[in-house]
């Protein structure tokens, strides 16, 4: 079976992590912790780097800086995994959706400036599976109406806009480190800040807001959302590694793409003219006039040796929003089709020439037989 997704670790990190094992420096203080926000905060462009847990830790202790009150608005996209939401849920506010651009999978930004309203607060644009979302028109609109733009760039470590880097767009960035990402720590993530007023709040609250004078005199409810420094090693020897891991996407994409192009059967990832994808996940969609639908897709590729993963399911059609009353009657038809005909092959960093040629035929084969 050739699986999804695999993270590939150098010599350099397992250098790293004996260095914290023989120093000790094992748990949530240590150099590397230091290292690796500097290193990835300048890598994006941003000025602080705040490492916690993972990426759904940084999310919410993003929109927790901005110091949000009930009836404030996020503005997301349907289309993304469920913690973007959950972090507005969390942080008191109301998620406000928008549909998915049908050529990029990301945020239509056509639909943002309707959805602004006078509760608006921020603006989560969520890079999707290695894709930059069209960031101008999102920071224009943040501009006018004073919104916080928050990035949720944990798919697309090292994509880049107009010749800018993701996560070093907007006033805060977040980032998972999780084993199937392009930077991994196994489990992980940082927030990035412009202002060292959002910096030094994330500090506090991913360390239980211990106090400056008195340490267990607590002002605010803060988390343990700490990184090890053992997980921040290796997220260092992985910074030092992401030009070989962004060669080695940009290659599987195309490669991919060389094999499966001309499929009236599947629509295939796109790259803007005004982005470089870094193509986390390959994903494709399948044409409508396919008989069956991603799941089925699924099932008898595995039946070739091919593991998968579905597409996300968009916000509005998850229970556990429905039973708060959210999104009641909201439809919205390209992320309906998007998760029902989409999915992603196997896109990790150890894949193979031979593995991209045995996947890319099993797909063929499946495909011709239901023709």
């Amino acid at each position: 079976m050739i699986p999804v997704c695999e993270p590939l670790l150098s010599e350099a990190a397992r250098r790293y992590v004996d260095e914290c094992l023989r120093t000790g420096w094992i748990s949530s203080a240590g150099r590397f912790i230091t290292e690796f926000e500097e290193r990835w905060a300048a890598y994006c462009g941003m000025d602080h780097g705040v490492a916690v847990s993972n990426g759904t830790a940084a999310l919410e202790l993003a929109l927790e800086a901005l110091d949000l009150t009930p009836g404030d608005e996020v503005i997301l996209p349907t289309f993304t995994i469920v913690s973007c939401a959950l972090a507005v849920v969390r942080a008191r506010a109301t998620p406000v959706l928008v549909d998915s651009d049908p050529v990029t999978w990301c945020l239509d930004v056509a639909q943002l400036r309707a959805r602004i309203g006078p509760r608006t607060r921020a603006i989560m644009p969520v890079h999707i599976y290695g894709h930059p979302v069209d960031m101008d028109p999102v920071l224009e609109l943040a501009r006018a109406h004073g919104l916080t733009v928050v990035e949720d760039a944990a798919e697309a470590h090292g994509a880049t806009y107009k010749g800018r880097r993701v996560g070093g767009l907007g006033d805060l960035s977040c980032f998972s480190f999780y084993a199937n990402k392009i930077i991994s720590t196994g489990e992980g993530g940082m927030v990035l800040a412009r202002r060292v007023e959002h910096a030094d709040r994330l500090r506090a609250l991913r360390n239980l807001c211990f106090g400056a004078e008195r340490r267990f005199v607590h002002a605010a409810a803060g988390h343990n959302y700490r990184l090890t420094n053992l997980q921040a090693a290796i997220g260092v020897a992985q910074v030092e590694s992401i030009d070989e891991h962004l060669r080695r996407k940009r290659w599987m994409g195309r490669a991919y793409s060389d094999r499966l192009r001309g499929l009236a059967q599947l629509t295939l990832p796109a790259e803007a003219g005004w982005a470089r994808s870094v193509y986390w996940m390959y994903g494709v969609v399948l044409a409508d006039d396919v008989g069956y639908d991603a799941a089925e897709f699924a099932r008898r590729l595995r039946q070739e040796g091919v593991e998968t993963r579905p597409f996300f399911v968009g916000m509005h059609e998850q229970p556990v929003f429905r039973e708060r009353g959210l999104f009641a009657g909201e439809r919205y038809p390209v992320a309906e089709r998007l998760s029902r005909r989409g999915l992603y092959l196997p896109s990790g960093l150890t894949l193979t020439e031979a593995q991209v040629e045995a996947v890319s035929q099993a797909v063929r084969q499946v495909l011709e037989r239901s023709s």
